[in-house]
């Protein structure tokens, strides 16, 4: 997704259509819990005037996370809508306007801003609803256990005697 700005100028004034499907797999490497990222199709257009080249981008695709509960491979879609303005007259540009790009060596690329979008759009939890949580997850591991309310209640308060207070527990003995 990279044109030059001599073929953005030769379209001013016209309405240029995009529809594109760009491999964004190593932003993997990038995000640790990103596990996968389909090929994404991005679509749009670009407006051309004298000064500006705007695109007006629609990102779709579905990205692998874990399960908040589970740690299971959970997928989940996305269809981002984004703008990005690069100034193709070569002027200079202020640091104060953060939404407006310089080309870079004369060309105008997209990749980098769509992978930014992308990131941007990862949800901080995600929870599989399609999968029962009882099913693959464990039930203990090393120096904790999941207790349930049932079995709590079950258990006799003599054999649940916290043993840093089973020096305190003699003094009780005696008085039954």
């Amino acid at each position: 997704m990279r044109w030059t700005i001599q073929q953005l100028l030769t379209s001013r004034s016209e309405r240029v259509d995009i529809d594109k499907v760009v491999d964004v797999t190593e932003l993997t490497e990038r995000d640790r819990e990103l596990r996968n990222v389909s090929p994404v199709r991005v679509h749009g257009y670009v407006m051309i005037d004298r000064q500006y080249a705007t695109f007006h981008l629609h990102a779709e695709g579905s990205m692998t996370l874990p399960c908040a509960r589970t740690l299971r491979d959970t997928i989940v879609p996305f269809d981002i809508a984004f703008t990005e303005r690069f100034r193709i007259d070569g002027a200079p540009i202020s640091n104060e306007d953060e939404t407006l790009h310089e080309p870079e060596n004369g060309y105008v690329d997209l990749l980098p801003y769509i992978k930014e979008n992308i990131l941007l759009a990862i949800p901080i939890r995600v929870i599989n609803d399609d999968q029962d949580p009882s099913d693959d997850t464990p039930n203990q591991g090393n120096g904790w256990e999941i207790v349930l309310d049932e079995d709590h209640k079950k258990t006799d308060e003599k054999t649940a005697v916290d043993p840093r207070l089973k020096d305190l527990a003699k003094f009780f003995e005696d008085d039954q």
